[in-house]
């Protein structure tokens, strides 16, 4: 059953020339990170959130943003310039973040019982390494890329891969953590030193930086049409170095997203513990905002297989307003079923604008820094989300307020984004064959 299962599984990941350019072995490698990131959360979240009372539980993840988002603020310009110094390494960066949560995982069960503040530093590398991954792989995809596949369609694929594992995580770590507190972080150790060697079974196209150059997240623009991939500028001028209007627009506007998703985790998470919604246990309610979401963020994966490129400024967009919308209604009408309506919406939200920024990059910046713009982008994803988090962890446990204060974020936002996407336009007809 397991060899079958095994095969399967190779078949999928393999589909439409991903197994001949290397793509299913990125997806595979990372299922088994997603897996291993589940554990140790389930192992984290049993100690840091539901082992002590709501107000110190407040403080302990307070303290955790707080010690994360300081090194990973200073870290944010250093990522994406250091990635584009040393392109040569990529599978050994994907590798060493592998090795370093197995390390920091197997540390972590021998003192994960006492709860003490020993967690926080060792949680906070875990942290750092996972990021790390994060941004490095989403610089490797565009290098394994089958002809026959979309970049949309295959970071859909990877994030599809991803959630699957995460699911199955759940489950597993649930059945580790009633053995003993440190068992989910043990079986993390194993699932990491696995993706180390995997990670070095990548194809050697990974660590290709062949005509690469550095780019720069703004929107200037010194000729017409200079930043759009179609045309041959020449390296030397500043145009070559930015990604153009349409992709600052995206950013902007994921950026939000990822805000609302950050803030939505940590104010859910301890609001619906503190007051129950609808007279459900904390632990359903809870359980019933994630499976929304992980839901929502499912739906957006499987949709962005049909995403177009027609007019990715107006989904990225769209999605916004969609959250936007959601969050409002949430503030206004709080109860069961708008609660888990704004965390499924957030989560399709997240991830079909995700792929809808993936697709803008894709086409309108030039492939020489591309794989730059990647970097960069990522790394603003995840301290949005940081900077959300911290947003939710502050604010007073009030379902109404805390959801109107998100609704005015992401709505100042939104009109911003509507204002740039009249003077930016829709292009209709896709400039880099590839995205279809």
């Amino acid at each position: 059953m397991v060899h079958g299962t095994g095969r399967r599984i190779r078949r999928a990941t393999s589909a439409e020339g991903a197994g001949e350019s290397g793509l299913a072995k990125l997806i595979e490698l990372h299922a088994l990170n997603s897996f291993g990131d589940m554990l140790i959360t389930i192992a984290l979240a049993s100690t840091i959130f539901f082992s002590v009372p709501t107000g110190e539980a407040r403080g302990r993840v307070a303290l955790y943003l707080l010690i994360t988002m300081a090194p990973f603020a200073v870290l944010a310009p250093v990522i994406g310039p250091l990635l584009d110094r040393l392109p040569h390494g990529r599978r050994a960066a994907m590798a060493m973040s592998m090795l370093a949560r197995a390390v920091l995982a197997w540390t972590m069960a021998g003192v994960i019982a006492g709860g003490g503040l020993a967690l926080y530093p060792e949680a906070l590398g875990v942290l750092v390494a996972s990021k790390a991954y994060g941004v490095v792989r989403s610089v490797v995809v565009p290098r394994l890329l089958p002809h026959r596949l979309s970049l949309v369609k295959a970071n859909s694929r990877v994030t599809l891969a991803g959630l699957l594992a995460t699911g199955v995580a759940a489950a597993v770590g649930g059945l580790l953590h009633l053995i003993g507190p440190g068992w989910p972080l043990r079986g993390a150790f194993l699932v990491f030193v696995i993706g180390t060697l995997m990670a070095f079974h990548l194809p050697h196209a990974v660590d290709s930086a062949k005509g690469e150059q550095r780019a720069v997240l703004h929107a200037e623009v010194h000729t017409e049409g200079s930043h759009l991939i179609h045309h041959k500028a020449p390296p030397v001028k500043a145009s070559l170095r930015t990604v153009g209007p349409s992709v600052v627009l995206a950013l902007r506007a994921m950026a939000a997203m990822k805000w609302l998703v950050g803030f939505l985790v940590m104010f859910l998470a301890f609001l619906l513990r503190e007051e129950p919604i609808g007279g459900l246990r904390p632990t359903l309610a809870l359980g019933l905002v994630a499976l929304a979401a992980g839901t929502g963020n499912a739906l957006g994966s499987v949709l962005g297989s049909w995403l177009r490129t027609r007019g990715p400024e107006a989904t990225v967009t769209a999605m916004l307003l969609l959250a936007t919308c959601a969050t409002a209604a949430s503030a206004l009408w709080y109860g069961v079923v708008t609660v888990i309506m704004i965390a499924g919406t957030a989560g399709l939200a997240a991830s079909l604008g995700k792929l809808a920024l993936d697709a803008l990059i894709q086409r309108d910046v030039p492939e020489a820094v591309r794989t730059s713009a990647f970097a960069r982008s990522e790394t603003l994803m995840q301290l949005s989300w940081v900077a959300g988090g911290a947003v939710g962890i502050l604010l007073p446990l009030n379902g109404e307020l805390g959801l109107s204060v998100a609704a005015a974020v992401v709505g100042v936002v939104l009109l911003w984004t509507i204002r740039s996407l009249f003077r930016v336009g829709l292009r209709r007809h896709p400039t880099a064959p590839r995205v279809a």
